[in-house]
Formats: C-alpha cells, structure tokens, sequence
C-alpha cells in the first residue's frame, strides 16, 4: 500500500515472529487469563454465599434485605459511611475511617444489624435502626441505637471462627482487655474484615512495643 509522503508518517518494519515464542505468549496469556477467571468467580461465590448468609441471619429474610437497602440509602443521603461514624460516635478530627462492614452483633435478645467499623482509634458497631428499652422504672418505652465502641488500645484478640454444624455461619469474637466478649457474625465481606481487624491489632500492638 502506498501512501503520499508525510513527514509525520513512517514506515515500520516487521519482525518475523518465531512460532514456537508465539504459541509460548498465547499459553502464557491464556493461564493467566484462567486463573483470574477463577479468582473471580470463587470471589463472587464467597459474595453470594456471605450475602445470603447475611439475609438468612435476621429474623425475616425480607425485613434484612430491605434494611440493607435503607442502609445503602442512607448512606448516600448522609454523604459516606465516614460522615455516619463521625456523626455517631463523634470522632475527632484525626480520627480515620478504615473500612466499614454489614454484619451483626450477637445480644441476649438475638442478633441486631448494623455496621462494623474500623477506625485509626477503635472498632466500634451501630445499629442500622434504633432499638427499643424500657425506661423509667418499665413506665415508658423509648429509642437508641445500639452501639458498641472499644479503643484499639482496650482490645486485646480478634478470633475468626465457624460453626462446626454450619461452616458457612461464620463469626468474629472480639476480646477487650477487661475480658469482655463481643461476637459478630452474618458478614457479607468477612475474610475481608478477619485481615483488616486482625491486622489493625496487630500493628498497634507493635507500635506500643
């Protein structure tokens, strides 16, 4: 093909290519493309197995789904999971947020939805909707969010485990100093928040070495 003359085009030779390194590239290429392949889908295995977990653990499948759905509404209403931690726990300023994730508390009156945070300072829970109690001696009912705060400092473990009737009931029990016991379960992203916590404890430790 010829084409006029044009100081800005030139013409670039071709190298022949080897059959042997060619058919090398397209193996090559092809079993990295298959092992990403598998690494998505088993990712997105885990997301859907967590995520109907999630559901399965409130009380109504549907009640849980259309509050993760408020959830996320409220979220984008508030600007940010991070402007919701500091409104609720009035964080200071130098205070960050490092991830933030659905799950559920265990109480004595069954679990409660809501949101595990991570911060520079502390891991802490809230409620997704405020709670009833009995005030005033039984007279009144009134409403709180339920929420759970303990500073990196106070936490002494962060324990992975599972269910042996149930693998997929998956749990973290978090220890304070003091020897009080918090357990969450019902984690749509839960190996996620196992590494995160557990190495956020860790490197403050270290740090106070």
């Amino acid at each position: 093909m010829q084409t006029e003359a044009s100081p800005y085009a030139t013409p670039s030779p071709v190298q022949p290519a080897s059959s042997k390194g060619t058919k090398e590239t397209v193996k090559n290429a092809l079993s990295q493309w298959g092992r990403k392949v598998g690494e998505a889908t088993r990712k997105a295995e885990d997301l859907s197995r967590n995520t109907w977990q999630h559901l399965r653990t409130a009380p109504s499948i549907a009640e849980a789904a259309v509050g993760r759905i408020a959830q996320g509404t409220k979220v984008l209403a508030e600007g940010g999971r991070d402007r919701i931690f500091r409104q609720a726990f009035s964080s200071p300023p130098d205070e960050q947020l490092r991830k933030s994730y659905a799950c559920y508390l265990s109480t004595a009156a069954g679990p409660v939805m809501g949101i595990l945070y991570l911060s520079t300072a502390r891991v802490a829970f809230c409620s997704d909707s405020p709670m009833s109690y009995e005030a005033g001696g039984g007279d009144r009912t009134e409403w709180s969010y339920y929420k759970v705060a303990i500073p990196l400092h106070r936490l002494r473990a962060a324990t992975a485990s599972a269910s042996k009737l149930n693998p997929a009931e998956k749990f973290i029990q978090l220890v304070s100093v003091d020897r009080h016991e918090f357990w969450f379960l019902g984690f749509v992203n839960y190996d996620s928040a196992v590494a995160h916590l557990q190495e956020a404890l860790s490197s403050f430790h270290n740090l106070q070495a």
